[in-house]
């Protein structure tokens, strides 16, 4: 029986997940991405909390031409958020998204804006 593209990226996030978790010292960045917008948190899987979290529909996040240029900005202001609250070096969890385009383009963000993975 074939997969439909939901079930394949649910199939591959558990995949991720098994290897990929948050702690106090090197939390998790975890990116969802919908058609239109994109949102990243910053969690710690031991305590099952979220520190800190970004998204493009934020007020604070620069509104780009394309949905590339405005990932980059949400990449670049969870690193911000994340530096006030203490952290640089994180685990980056691309929840079963393929590592490019928009996904891409948060990661570099962040790398941009100071943290480290």
């Amino acid at each position: 029986m074939a997969l439909t593209k939901a079930e394949r990226r649910i199939r591959i996030k558990r995949r991720i997940r098994k290897t990929v978790s948050g702690t106090a010292v090197k939390p998790r960045l975890s990116v969802f991405r919908s058609n239109k917008e994109i949102y990243a948190q910053i969690i710690n899987d031991v305590d099952g909390k979220t520190i800190t979290a970004s998204s493009s529909l934020d007020k604070d996040v620069e509104k780009g031409a394309s949905r590339v240029e405005v990932a980059k900005s949400v990449g670049k202001k969870v690193a911000e958020k994340a530096i006030a609250a203490g952290i640089e070096t994180i685990s980056f969890d691309r929840g079963g998204y393929l590592y490019h385009g928009r996904i891409k383009s948060l990661a570099e963000g962040a790398r941009e804006g100071g943290l480290k993975f």
